[in-house]
Formats: structure tokens, sequence, C-alpha cells
């Protein structure tokens, strides 16, 4: 279909659509293919039995690819080869493709705010994406996004979020992040658009993808609990706004995961943890109180199955091999609201 979504969004935008998201499509999403964590001269073996799955949309979730680099030369140069990839090239030709970067394709490990050549970053991962050139995206400080799929009763909001471009720093002690109190993930100007695509949205569904775990709270590695303000504020967030339907979706762990916790004033919110397409933390033991899959240390990606048929909407989270065998699935569902 030849990206027929990220041409239809781009049609609505360009036509004004009267919606708060940043472009927006009538096509109904059933099915959404998810990832992360992907080396760029690693074998690309998982493309073809993603598209297999039939998915009508692929998110990336961060570390695209491996840049590592303030050389923006050597950034071009490793998207091009993922770009270029033949098995690469033929997905992205008949399946839509959104994303946000983490660490890695942000150009540092772990990196913040500092990182002296965000701006120039942010636009080779537009490029990489095609991201249209009058996307807002585009014209704004930071890599957020949104989307906005379906019709009423099957409408889907993907809210992108940037946690690098303004976050603050963190210090590591005997391996461990120490907690920042008072620091920052998303910066003001983000917040504030993010309050507004949240109370705006009539969406059915709300996927907010962001990177790092949102939900987890005892691995020492990267996450929004080492910033206790910021998780706390995007939870008063969602019980201000009662958006319909919360899944936040995360990679950089190089495992998978389902999370789910209940928000006081609101309700279940969900996370689903997709890592590690072309490596993985195969020895991982670490702990997650709020998992309610198996701890999945295989190289994976990850499948959403929505059900639109039930009195509630639910989402069948799967997660596959790369050569697309079925390692588990959870099926995750809201209270009716």
């Amino acid at each position: 279909m030849k990206k027929l979504l990220a041409i239809t969004a781009v049609l609505c935008a360009l036509a004004g659509a009267a919606t708060a998201q940043d472009s927006s499509s009538n096509q109904v999403l059933s099915t959404i293919a998810i990832g992360s964590c992907n080396r760029q001269e690693a074998p690309q073996v998982i493309w073809p039995n993603i598209a297999n799955k039939n998915p009508e949309l692929w998110v990336w979730l961060g570390d695209n690819i491996y840049g590592d680099s303030e050389d923006l030369n050597v950034l071009k140069t490793k998207y091009e080869l993922q770009k270029n990839n033949p098995a690469y090239k033929k997905f992205t030709s008949e399946i839509p493709v959104i994303g946000i970067w983490d660490d890695h394709d942000y150009g540092v490990n772990d990196g913040g705010k500092e990182y002296p050549k965000k701006k120039e970053s942010k636009e080779l991962m537009f490029n990489f994406l095609d991201v249209p050139a009058n996307h807002p995206a585009r014209k704004r400080e930071g890599a957020f996004q949104s989307y906005e799929y379906g019709v009423d009763g099957k409408r889907v909001k993907i809210i992108l979020l940037d946690i690098r471009y303004f976050r603050e720093e963190l210090h590591r002690e005997n391996g461990r992040y120490e907690l920042n109190w008072d620091g920052k993930i998303l910066g003001e100007k983000q917040w504030a658009w993010l309050e507004k695509e949240l109370t705006d949205s009539n969406a059915d569904m709300h996927i907010i993808g962001s990177g790092i775990q949102f939900i987890v709270q005892e691995h020492p590695y990267e996450k929004w609990g080492n910033f206790p303000k910021e998780r706390q504020r995007m939870l008063d967030l969602v019980v201000k706004t009662q958006p319909k339907n919360v899944l936040f979706l995360s990679g950089d762990r190089h495992i998978s995961e389902v999370a789910s916790m209940y928000v006081p004033g609101y309700g279940k919110v969900f996370d689903f943890t997709s890592s590690g397409m072309t490596h993985s933390f195969e020895s991982s033991t670490e702990l997650n109180a709020f998992r309610i899959s198996d701890l999945i240390t295989q190289k994976s990606f990850g499948l959403m199955q929505i059900d639109w048929q039930g009195e509630n909407t639910s989402v069948n989270c799967q997660m596959f091999s790369p050569e697309g065998s079925l390692i588990d699935e959870v099926t995750i569902k809201w209270d009716k609201r």
C-alpha cells in the first residue's frame, strides 16, 4: 500500500484538519508493530517476519541506529546504511513508519540536553523517518510528535515524547543512577504541548511512546523513575485530563515485558516494552513489581492487536522472535470509561 497511511496523514494535515494532533488519518488500526535497539550493521533478518504479521503501522521506539557520535557525517552514514538495507527498504515501501529516538540514535549513550549536536541530529532522524518537510515537529525545539488514526469509536492517538533533547543530568554511583528529585525530562514547552494533546483529544486509545520505561521502579538503569517529580507529573496529568485507555510504549532495555499499575483517580495504565531487535540482555534477571508478562531476554519485536469489538477496548500485546515465533503474549483491558 506504499505508505498509504502516512500519505493520508500528510494530506489531512495540509487540509488543515481541525484537531490538536500534528497529523491524522481515517485509517482504523488493528495491528501495530513496535521495536527498538537495532544495530544497523547487524543482519536485518527481522523485517520480512514483521511484515508477515500484516501490521498497519511500524513504530520505532529508539536506538533505531547506534550512532554514538558528535560527527554528523558518522550519524548520517549510519542512518543511510539502515535506510538502504534491502530488507528494511522493502518493508518501508509497504508499511508506514513513525518513530522517536532514544540515546544511541540521539548521538550519545544515556545523553540529555548537553549533547551539542541535538538540533542537527533531530533533522537526520526526521529525514530517516521521512517526516514531511511541513510537519509541525520540524519547526519546534525537540523531536516530539503526535499522530491520530481511525474514526469515532476506533480512534487511536499516538504521542511520541522526546526524553533526550530537554532532559537534565543524571549521576551514576556504583552502577546505579541516583534519583534527580528536581530534574526535568520533557521541558516546559513539551509539557504544555502534551497537556493540550491529552485535553483536546477525542481518541478512544492513547499510546504514549517515550523510549525509556515509565512504570518500572526497581532496576538501576535509565527510566522515568530516576526523575520522581516528572514521573508523578505525568500521572497527575493523566488524572487531570482523563484520556481514554492509556498505554505507554518503551524500548531501551534490551528486554521485553508488559507492566501494569493502578493510578488513583484514573484507573489502570500499562507499559509495553519491546527492545532488542538485533541484540538483547540475555542474562537479565531484573525485577519489576508491576510486570504482568514473562521477562523476555531474547531478541524480539512487539505486536499490538487491538480488539475494538468488545464492551471494553483491549489489546493483545505479543512478543515475537526475529524469526516470527510467538514468545509471550498478554491481553490488557481498561475499565470502561
